[in-house]
């Protein structure tokens, strides 16, 4: 008989949560804020999370003055950079895995190896790296460039670069340090495995100057669901973090997504496919809704515009009657494309005025958003993981109250359904996960 499959549960963090106007609201952190970080990790490791999710931006996004004065999600330089986060926060920690987010386009491949490295020899085997491209010419201006690299080629040289640092990781053969004290032989050369990368985009003579990182390689997370950005993650990621609000088009996602990996030569069980939750809790349905109410009373429309606007950069929202249905758009921008569709298609489907996407999305980022009890909580998620996924991004509107009821009242549930873990079973994130440690060729 086999053990029944377990979810995934990661915690996304973001300031003061992920509904827009959170920051606004009378429960959310006001202190000191690497202290709130620590206690959100706290009580997800003590709910036996497998991760806790950094986000992160290159540029502030200041493009209006007022808009960016009533924001925190559109004025983002309150974050911490996420490697630096997570490196301080493992220290904090014994279990909780941590995924910092990197870009391929603007930190030179040796130098994120070296960091990623670091990170997971400091933590005990505890990081990931979620690889992003970044698809805005505001990040781009901050790196001496005029705009981004157009979207399909940042995601052929993401692939050269993913596997550049891969191959850096594996500079040295596990056992390659030898430290004999008798012989006075530190290193054996023999087993140096990196001669040197030329490739299209990137060059690097090599190899690196840390060990072989306690997990092999850092836990590889990937969110891009374009056609590219799914090739790029069936052939180099262990985790998917995607978006999806209805399940008949989470099992489809999913079922591409195990297709390509095994396309690709892999088991495709070795590619968790994690979505995106927003999840509200109350005592009754109503009382869930009333707080996801209270939370959307705090919106004002010129940031909901905005915030629409910073995952379709290169549409001028402005441009569109707020009180008309959503036009059809015949291209997605550079930015974020299977996101823009997702939004731009439910909002057509549902026949939504702009005014209505703009405020919809700004309250859960295009992710599927939970009003309830725990056991409809609960609910839902089961169903979607009956098909549609290997577990569930957390993404809580308000910090810290609304996830410290998810991790206290939800996850019990998921645990008496034989759902979730009741305790750790190893030390590392890919044995969270149920990942093997990769093996040198």
């Amino acid at each position: 008989m086999t053990d029944q499959r377990k979810m995934r549960l990661g915690l996304f963090v973001m300031t003061a949560g992920h509904h827009v106007a959170a920051w606004r609201h009378p429960e959310a952190y006001r202190g000191d804020m690497f202290a709130e970080y620590v206690e959100l990790a706290r009580i997800a490791e003590d709910a036996k999370f497998d991760m806790l999710f950094a986000a992160d931006t290159l540029s502030s996004r200041i493009r209006h003055r007022d808009v960016a004065e009533h924001s925190a999600h559109n004025f983002s330089t309150a974050l911490f950079e996420p490697l630096t986060l997570v490196s301080a926060l493992s220290a904090m920690t014994s279990r909780l895995g941590f995924v910092a987010t990197a870009s391929t386009t603007f930190t030179e491949a040796y130098n994120l190896a070296r960091l990623f490295a670091s990170a997971d020899h400091i933590s005990g085997g505890r990081v990931a790296w979620n690889i992003v491209t970044t698809a805005d010419d505001e990040s781009a201006a901050n790196f001496g460039m005029d705009q981004v690299i157009g979207h399909d080629e940042r995601y052929v040289r993401a692939e050269e670069y993913v596997r550049l640092v891969r191959d850096l990781w594996d500079s040295w053969a596990d056992d390659a340090i030898v430290r004999d004290k008798a012989s006075g032989k530190w290193l054996d050369l023999d087993k140096l495995r990196f001669h040197g990368h030329e490739g299209k985009y990137l060059k690097s003579a090599g190899p690196l100057n840390i060990p072989r990182p306690p997990q092999g390689h850092p836990v590889l997370v990937q969110a891009g669901s374009s056609g590219p950005g799914r090739d790029l993650a069936a052939s180099q990621a262990d985790v998917v973090f995607t978006a999806g609000t209805v399940k008949d088009q989470a099992i489809a996602f999913y079922d591409d997504m195990k297709a390509r990996a095994k396309g690709f030569g892999r088991d495709p069980d070795q590619l968790l496919i994690m979505p995106g939750i927003s999840p509200i809790v109350g005592s009754t349905e109503e009382e869930a809704k009333r707080r996801l109410t209270e939370l959307n009373e705090g919106i004002e429309i010129d940031v909901a515009v905005e915030s629409l606007h910073n995952f379709m950069p290169d549409i001028d929202i402005r441009q569109f009657d707020l009180d008309r249905p959503v036009p059809e758009i015949n291209e997605m921008t550079q930015a974020q494309q299977s996101r823009q569709k997702l939004a731009w298609d439910m909002a057509r489907r549902e026949g939504m005025t702009m005014r209505e996407l703009a405020l919809w999305f700004s309250g859960t980022r295009g992710h599927n958003t939970i009003a309830g009890t725990p056991e409809q909580i609960a609910d839902r998620m089961e169903d979607f993981f009956n098909g549609g996924c290997d577990g569930f991004n957390v993404m809580p509107m308000l910090f810290p109250g609304i996830f410290r009821d998810f991790a206290e009242q939800v996850v019990p549930v998921l645990q008496k359904r034989g759902l979730f873990r009741e305790d750790y079973e190893g030390t590392m994130l890919r044995e969270h996960l149920g990942l093997p440690r990769p093996d040198l060729d």
